[in-house]
């Protein structure tokens, strides 16, 4: 079987779990594939995810890397072994690999926490919102491709009708944005309120008038993994979505996020806060 031309993200994940085992152990992919008895260009394809690997193969791999971690090796073969396609592969033709990436990682996710300065979370956004934007930002898409884009960012939101953990935190600049007037705006408002009243979702807001907030550049997606090693950050650039997985980042932003946590009001006061922008509007 030829290499995958573009692995899906999380192809490349379970391929870079394995080489980071396999780096732990201090070997080096000649001498595994001597092991293994195959080709030193077949685990780099494996690695780099160009090539799947069966369970049986990679119960030999962990145990070759000494990795007694039951619980990692255990969710890697769950994801050596999905087949099935996602809702998102109707949009692999359409759509820039990196946002089926994005819905793929959050369909999987354990737990979702996302934190926002100037917009609103994807997931969380108005049919009116997403139409606005996307007119603002790229008003020379064809119509075809913006409605595919449309259908697909209110197609993500599915991920709150599965019960996943969702946990946002939305500084005040975001709330004020009037994206597509004011009457979008406040439905937009609106519609943030009914969904915090899901069990699943929390909602909080860092009000101008925190003192000591000083983390406007940390927007970012803090995904969970079935185990922690296997936890991804999503970061919004103008390319589309990037995707952080290294341990020492991870580390990093899990403190990062804690401190956003600390500075964001409680869940009823920041409901009252929409609700007072949203007589404002």
């Amino acid at each position: 079987m030829p290499p995958r031309a573009i692995p899906s993200a999380r192809q490349v994940r379970l391929g870079a779990e394995l080489r980071r085992l396999r780096e732990a152990a201090g070997l080096v992919s000649r001498d595994v594939a001597a092991w293994l008895g195959t080709s030193q260009a077949q685990i780099s394809n494996i690695e780099s995810g160009k090539h799947g690997i069966s369970e049986e193969r990679l119960r030999r791999l962990a145990e070759h890397y000494a990795c007694d971690d039951t619980q990692l090796v255990g969710a890697l073969i769950e994801m050596a072994n999905e087949r099935d396609k996602g809702w998102w592969e109707e949009y692999r033709s359409v759509l820039a690999p990196k946002a089926l990436d994005l819905a793929e990682l959050e369909h999987h996710g354990s737990c979702i926490r996302t934190f926002q300065v100037v917009h609103i979370p994807g997931v969380l956004q108005i049919e009116e919102h997403v139409r606005a934007a996307l007119a603002f930002v790229e008003p020379r898409t064809p119509e075809d491709v913006r409605e595919a884009r449309v259908r697909f960012r209110m197609l993500r939101q599915q991920v709150l009708d599965s019960g996943t953990p969702y946990d946002v935190i939305i500084h005040e600049a975001a709330l004020r944005m009037r994206v597509g007037g004011s009457k979008v705006a406040c439905a937009q408002l609106e519609h943030l309120l009914r969904t915090s009243d899901r069990e699943s979702v929390t909602l909080r807001v860092i009000p101008f008038v925190a003192e000591g907030f000083a983390g406007a550049g940390l927007a970012a997606q803090y995904v969970g993994g079935v185990v922690p090693q296997l936890d991804t950050v999503q970061i919004d650039t103008p390319h589309g979505a990037e995707f952080v997985d290294a341990p020492a980042q991870l580390h990093r932003y899990r403190a990062k996020f804690e401190s956003v946590d600390s500075a964001a009001l409680p869940q009823d006061a920041s409901r009252d806060l929409i609700r007072r922008i949203a007589q404002e509007l």
